[in-house]
Order: C-alpha cells, then structure tokens, then sequence
C-alpha cells in the first residue's frame, strides 16, 4: 500500500510563499500520478494539481491562477507543491494522494478528477495565511 506524509505547512503571511513535500513509501506498483489537493473549513475537497510519474507532465485545476507549480524528484520519492503569493483564502488542510484502480464493489475515499480516480491520502499539512 502507498504511504504519503505531508511536510511543510505552517502559518505566513499574504504574499509569503511555502513549499509542501510529499514524500511516498511503501507499495508503489501501479501508481501512476500523484496529485495534491485542499480543504478550507467549511468547504469540499478541493483538486489543485496532479503530475505523472512517467514524465512529470503536469496538469493544474482550472482555478489554479499560476500560483502553484507541483514537481516531483523521483529519486526521493517526493513529491513538491510551490505556493507563491498565498492569499488568506489560500488557509486550508493540503494533501497529497497518489491514484489507485477502482473496480467494481470497491469502497474508500476516492475522489475523481481528470479522470483519474486518486484514493490514496496523507494525513495533510495545514496551510494558514495571515493578511
């Protein structure tokens, strides 16, 4: 089984930066993309930005505004999200998720994005900014 751990959360200020790590241990046979996503309190789980592992192709959500770039080193099994220019509304609960294959019957917290079905999470790295 895939296991993520969020590092690199802390509390800034509006237009400070953070960079997030994600680094992935355990079964990774079969995992394709990693991707991060949030959520504000209050609100839904939120897609932000996923890459695949093969090439490092990446794609961002539509409401992503150029803010945020996801990179992986493959060689440390880790996975980045840059946050640049954070914004107040920007607070929330990030984490990383890796994709899995979901069959028939089959139960979990997935959530579908891109056509991907990413079901695999970290416990999360909380993002707070400050005006």
């Amino acid at each position: 089984r895939v296991q993520l751990e969020e590092s690199g959360g802390g509390s800034v200020q509006a237009g400070g930066s953070l960079k997030l790590s994600c680094a992935v241990s355990g079964d990774t046979t079969g995992t394709t993309t990693m991707g991060w996503f949030r959520r504000a309190p209050g609100k839904a789980r939120e897609p932000l930005a996923g890459i695949r592992i093969a090439d490092g192709s990446a794609f961002y959500a539509y409401s992503v505004d150029g803010r945020l770039t996801i990179s992986q080193d493959n060689f440390k099994r880790t996975v980045y999200l840059q946050l640049n220019n954070l914004a107040p509304e920007d607070t929330a609960t990030y984490y990383c998720a890796a994709d899995v294959v979901v069959g028939p019957g089959d139960s979990g917290d997935y959530h579908y994005w891109r056509s991907i079905y990413f079901g695999h999470w970290g416990q999360g790295t909380q993002v707070t900014v400050s005006s």
